[in-house]
């Protein structure tokens, strides 16, 4: 019995924190990069378009602030996973980045719910729905969503973050206060994801029937929808899902581990449990997608100058193949012999 639970414990110090000093800086350092790059070029397009702005833009709008307010904090957290795990900006300053992260995070989860809520009365209700839905509506709906999300993650500032103000600074608690943190986990996951992904799949399942059955729909939205459900299912499959079970399922391993109990999985939960954190922060460099289906202003623009492109192409192309039987060193049509065949591309 002695050394079964000597090898218990074992198994629990084996917790390799190496990886999360290699792997989430690298993951930060590319998100803050790509996501400010995209994020900043999607928020001009809906600024320079504002006369126009349409309801569900003002929800872009606010996906693009959530994802700036958490990205200005990875250069934060490189250099504090650079250190291993050593915080040199302050106890206050690491409470108000991991808000940050949970801000956006559940920011961003909020306004897809809208988002989609949106099309979907625009799709399977457009006569219920047309001329009542105004952009108030959506300002409106919008500060609803800040006020939901900032009642479910003010509690997280209370819980210790660090065990000096120096050291660390956990994106959970200390391990005094685990067992008060998991059920309100729990219901911050329900609330907060759980919850709004049954309504998101309730309303594109909703609209894929309406699609698949309606011949008269528009082709164009028809594609529309198809691409943004292709960027929710990303999101919540890579990003938003694997994070929130693992965040759980870590804590209740902690839990475990303080009661004696300790097996050789606890460390490859662990190191999954790292993997989705930086999997999680990719959603601010894959939500800017959203602009290129949500923001109708936007995707005209792309569609022009898409179609233009061709239009160039195909010209030159056509002028390419009328100058190459003129050229010196090519055959004319005379000049072929009988029966041989022209290529035409």
């Amino acid at each position: 019995m002695s050394e079964d639970h000597d090898q218990n414990m074992t198994a629990c110090k084996a917790i390799n924190l190496t990886f999360t000093h290699r792997f989430l800086p690298i993951v930060y350092v590319i998100v803050f990069i790509v996501g400010t790059f995209a994020n900043v070029c999607g928020l001009k397009t809906v600024c320079t378009s504002w006369k126009k702005i349409g309801s569900i833009n003002i929800f872009i709008l606010n996906l693009g602030i959530a994802d700036l307010l958490y990205i200005f904090t990875l250069p934060f957290f490189v250099v504090y996973y650079a250190l291993d795990s050593k915080w040199i900006f302050g106890l206050t300053f690491c409470k108000i980045t991991r808000f940050c992260f949970n801000l956006n995070l559940y920011g961003s989860i909020g306004f897809l719910t809208c988002i989609s809520i949106y099309r979907y009365l625009g799709i399977v209700h457009p006569l219920k729905v047309l001329g009542k839905i105004h952009t108030g509506h959506s300002v409106a709906l919008s500060f609803l969503v800040w006020i939901l999300v900032f009642i479910q993650i003010f509690p997280d500032m209370f819980f210790e973050k660090s065990k000096n103000s120096s050291e660390a600074c956990y994106d959970s608690t200390s391990d005094q206060y685990i067992k008060d943190y998991l059920p309100y986990s729990i219901v911050w996951t329900i609330t907060g994801f759980a919850i709004p992904l049954l309504i998101i799949l309730a309303c594109y399942g909703h609209i894929v029937v309406v699609l698949a059955t309606k011949a008269n729909v528009n082709t164009l939205l028809k594609q529309r929808c198809l691409k943004l459900v292709i960027i929710l299912t990303l999101l919540f499959s890579i990003c938003f899902i694997p994070y929130h079970l693992l965040r759980n399922l870590n804590l209740q391993v902690r839990i475990l581990k303080m009661e004696g109990i300790c097996k050789a999985s606890f460390n490859d939960i662990y190191v999954a449990h790292q993997i989705s954190r930086g999997l999680v922060c990719l959603n601010s460099a894959i939500n800017p997608l959203i602009y290129l289906v949500g923001n109708d202003d936007f995707l005209m623009r792309f569609h022009h100058l898409s179609k233009r492109a061709r239009k160039s192409v195909a010209n030159w192309t056509t002028a390419v193949i009328y100058r190459k039987p003129l050229d010196s060193d090519q055959p004319t049509l005379e000049s072929q012999p009988a029966g041989s065949d022209l290529l035409v591309f």
